[in-house]
């Protein structure tokens, strides 16, 4: 199999996928923001058996379709390891995403082209850092990739009916995924402008009935949750369950896109996150757009295709207030694919070669300057790393020795692989960068991050006998606790948790701790009675005995305006 140049290329790229992306495969738990929540809902989905109705600690979470909670808990059913269960989705997903491009590179044009896409999406900066993490996006990006790529197959390549299922059917999980799956199906948009206009190599054949049975597809896979959702929670007469239902089916979909209440940001906005996200795939658009709009005269459909359901999700999600870099991620795949036939024309330009060159310098400066920051402490960044994140002076050390070594590689891939070579450079930098993240940031960082340390050293501090409850608690307090812990409420206000959390513990005061949020303490507890547990994630935790509280936890209005604040933050975090 290795003996052709093909075989090679092919195995080439996927034991580098493998590497960058699968690169600390357990090596770490769950981090902020999202993914302890994610795992949480996951953990207790596998120790309650309900899957339908997914919790977080005591109560529903309904702000996401249960589809990677979903993954989690059957890859930990199946293999028996959190720390590997959590992220295997994304990873799995990712790859995924990589075949789909390459494949449609592949037939659309050339095998060599179908290579481009899917190197060029491989090292974008926002698909290698999404995909290794346990989010809802890389599975996202996957069922709308795997969506594009049934509608191609379909449109471009077809007639191919099954495809044209799958496509629908895809966008159909990509909704019980995020709630966003449907734009995959704005690529229907550009084939129908280029069939009316006459373009030739696009197929729609809207008379057969095949075409119309692909929305029935599309409602089929909604239905695989949506049904069973929605006949429970009417059937069981559960006020619980009606609420679950109504939030996610109305305000965490349309009322979220037609009213926004967080991430606020201006029209503009993505067009400032592709230039400094999608690099350094993005940084070849001013020599591309020449190129795309020749292709686009001489009426070349795929181009048309490709570009316009690209520009489509764009203005898509620029219309909302509400706006994360992580909504147009989807796009990403299908803009390499438009780029990849390019990619041969544009790395013998002399400038894009001295661009190339530019973006790997940068890399070398980068981080040969923040590894030599942290080791001389200036500007006091190691301190404030410290403070923040409540880790030593090894670990600083290690994550600065790190920086170096990445700085000393990009430097040297800078050398070595120059001129016509210079994209070899960037790979080899970056391949190198993301492996030492993985391998030696993920443990270093993990204690702190995941709040392991923290809950490990509460667990040491309170007992082996000791119950504990959590106030102003984070999904990673409760995931990392070493025993079953008691909670009052996530979504509920501090001052009220504190106050049942007092009640519980007043129940039997010798036995029973309180960790506590310093921003949730309230003048009731007395702090020179309380201990400092730690410090993660930036925030400072305290162990709360019952002797402790020596008043009545009333908050005052000036306790509510500053926890509203400080809930309003950290929910947007």
């Amino acid at each position: 199999m290795l003996k052709t140049r093909a075989s090679r290329e092919s195995w080439l790229l996927i034991v580098m996928a493998l590497l960058v992306l699968g690169a600390g495969l357990g090596l770490r738990d769950p981090w902020p923001s999202d993914e302890p929540r994610f795992a949480l809902v996951a953990r207790q989905m596998v120790e309650s058996g309900d899957w339908l109705f997914p919790h977080r600690g005591l109560e529903l979470y309904s702000d996401k379709p249960p589809m990677l909670m979903w993954w989690q808990a059957t890859l930990y059913s199946l293999i028996g390891n959190w720390r590997i269960a959590f992220l295997l989705p994304s990873l799995l997903a990712a790859l995924g995403t990589l075949w789909c491009v390459h494949d449609l590179g592949r037939r659309l044009w050339t095998r060599r082209v179908g290579l481009y896409a899917a190197w060029t999406l491989l090292f974008a900066l926002h698909f290698t850092f999404q995909a290794k993490k346990a989010q809802i996006d890389p599975l996202i990006v996957f069922f709308i990739t795997l969506a594009n790529y049934g509608l191609i197959r379909h449109l471009l390549l077809g007639p191919a009916w099954r495809w044209w299922w799958l496509g629908w059917f895809a966008a159909g999980l990509g909704v019980i995924t995020k709630g966003v799956g449907v734009v995959a199906l704005l690529m229907i948009v550009p084939a129908a402008l280029a069939s009316v206009w006459g373009w030739r190599g696009v197929g729609l054949s809207v008379r057969r009935w095949q075409f119309w049975v692909a929305p029935l597809v599309f409602l089929l896979a909604i239905a695989l949750w949506l049904v069973p959702m929605v006949v429970t929670a009417l059937s069981t007469g559960s006020a619980e369950y009606r609420a679950y239902m109504d939030d996610i089916l109305f305000r965490q979909t349309a009322k979220r896109y037609s009213q926004s209440w967080d991430h606020h940001q201006p029209w503009w906005y993505f067009l400032a996150t592709m230039p400094s996200m999608w690099i350094p795939a993005f940084l070849a658009v001013p020599w591309a757009i020449p190129a795309w709009w020749r292709r686009l005269r001489r009426r070349d459909p795929r181009y048309l295709v490709l570009l316009g359901w690209w520009a489509l999700i764009v203005l898509f999600f620029s219309i909302p207030d509400g706006k994360r870099d992580v909504y147009i991620l989807p796009s990403l795949p299908m803009f390499c694919l438009a780029l990849a036939p390019l990619v041969p024309g544009l790395l013998r330009k002399r400038s894009v070669q001295w661009m190339l060159t530019g973006f790997t310098a940068l890399l070398a400066v980068l981080t040969l300057g923040a590894g030599i920051a942290m080791l001389t402490g200036q500007p006091g960044f190691e301190t404030k790393l410290m403070g923040s994140r409540g880790i030593d002076s090894s670990v600083t050390a290690s994550l600065a020795w790190a920086a170096v070594a990445m700085g000393c590689w990009a430097l040297a891939s800078l050398l070595v692989w120059r001129g016509p070579r210079a994209h070899i450079g960037v790979v080899s930098a970056l391949t190198v960068i993301w492996v030492l993240y993985s391998l030696v940031g993920y443990p270093h960082l993990n204690d702190s991050s995941s709040a392991r340390g923290l809950m490990h050293r509460v667990g040491e501090r309170i007992g082996v006998d000791a119950e504990l409850g959590l106030v102003a608690w984070k999904e990673q307090n409760l995931l990392m606790a070493d025993r079953p812990a008691a909670t009052f409420g996530f979504q509920k206000k501090w001052d009220l948790q504190l106050r049942e959390g007092v009640a519980w513990q007043a129940q039997a005061p010798a036995t029973r701790w309180l960790l506590v949020q310093e921003d949730a303490l309230l003048a009731c507890v007395d702090r020179s009675r309380a201990e400092l547990a730690g410090i993660a994630n930036r925030r400072r935790w305290w162990l709360v005995r019952a002797e402790a509280v020596t008043a009545p936890c009333e908050a005052t209005a000036e306790d509510l305006v500053r926890e509203h604040a400080m809930q309003s933050r950290q929910a947007n975090e």
